[in-house]
């Protein structure tokens, strides 16, 4: 019973991460016209839902690569706990429409309840190694790939004419917002695979060294699926007008950049965040223009959230994991 009440907690996370990331894959597109919100949301969730299936090194080190939960009753409450917490942070940073990190939440949540577990071991090398560095290298990768993509973009088209060009990256959006919608399955449905494998490891009901069952893909990919097309009108917000005024062109370039960095990354096992790569990706694009087109006090305040999300997610899992070890032990 309590591996069950852990898993549908894992996909209650999964849904606020549907509609917190959505605006990763699609606000581009909804702010330059090239989709309209209905169709971008739609487009997402199909993408979300192909995505998930192709993320298994990702799920793998979010499963087996952060911590080392204690089988039974407490390793379920650990992970409860930490589920929680990113939930919780999640619908604070989607209340006030800034784009964190649910990635980050959902590991630093984790984190936070395994040390008060007197069993559980975070494994800060696997941590550093493949969360922390790809954490503060891609959005730096984000920015200067956006830059590049951006100037190449404009000097290959430099003698178009204006209004045919917009139209055709209009339509060219179509495809980068789907790719980046699969990056994002790719990388974030894959992370609650992972937890749910935890679940089911820590609750004896799979082997470590088996796979994970086919019916976790799809119950996770069906879920976020759900999320993603329910929305997230303020983070759109933020994401597609407030940090710059996106054209189709500009809109292409972020998704291209976001997306191969989130296929390649995906590949490589890291969970890095969604969030991170497309707003880093916007920023870069944005600077072609004109250091000062980023609205760099809206970008400085979403920098703040990436900073607090890890210790924020992770304070507050321990205080739920305080508050329900008496039905976890």
């Amino acid at each position: 019973m309590a591996t069950i009440v852990v898993i549908v907690v894992a996909m209650g996370f999964n849904f606020t991460n549907g509609f917190h990331d959505a605006a990763n894959a699609i606000a581009t597109s909804v702010s330059t016209r090239a989709l309209t919100p209905r169709v971008a949301l739609i487009m997402a969730a199909i993408g979300n839902l192909i995505g998930s299936f192709f993320g298994g090194q990702v799920a793998a080190t979010v499963g087996k690569g952060v911590i080392n939960a204690p089988h039974g009753i407490s390793g379920l409450g650990l992970v409860f706990a930490g589920l929680s917490g990113a939930i919780v942070w999640n619908l604070i940073t989607w209340y006030f429409g800034i784009p964190s990190s649910s990635s980050h939440a959902l590991i630093g949540g984790l984190v936070g309840a395994t040390l008060l577990v007197p069993d559980g071991v975070v494994l800060w090398t696997g941590i550093w190694q493949k969360v922390v560095l790809p954490m503060l290298l891609s959005p730096v990768v984000g920015l200067l790939l956006g830059y590049l993509v951006m100037l190449a973009v404009v000097w290959a088209f430099r003698h178009g004419h204006p209004g045919k060009l917009n139209r055709m990256f209009r339509f060219l959006q179509s495809i980068s917002a789907f790719a980046m919608s699969l990056g994002h399955g790719t990388q974030d449905a894959a992370k609650t695979v992972g937890v749910v494998g935890l679940a089911l490891v820590t609750g004896g009901f799979l082997g470590a060294k088996e796979s994970i069952p086919w019916w976790v893909f799809v119950l996770t990919a069906t879920v976020m699926a759900v999320g993603t097309y329910s929305g997230g009108w303020r983070i759109i917000r933020t994401l597609g007008r407030r940090v710059i005024h996106l054209r189709p062109p500009e809109g292409f370039s972020a998704e291209t950049t976001a997306s191969t960095v989130l296929f390649v990354t995906s590949r490589l096992g890291w969970p890095i965040s969604t969030t991170h790569t497309i707003t880093s990706a916007i920023m870069g694009v944005g600077a072609t223009k004109r250091l000062s087109a980023v609205r760099w006090g809206v970008a400085g305040n979403i920098l703040v959230a990436w900073v607090l999300t890890f210790p924020a997610a992770a304070g507050i899992a321990a205080l739920i994991y305080v508050a329900i070890r008496p039905l976890f032990s």
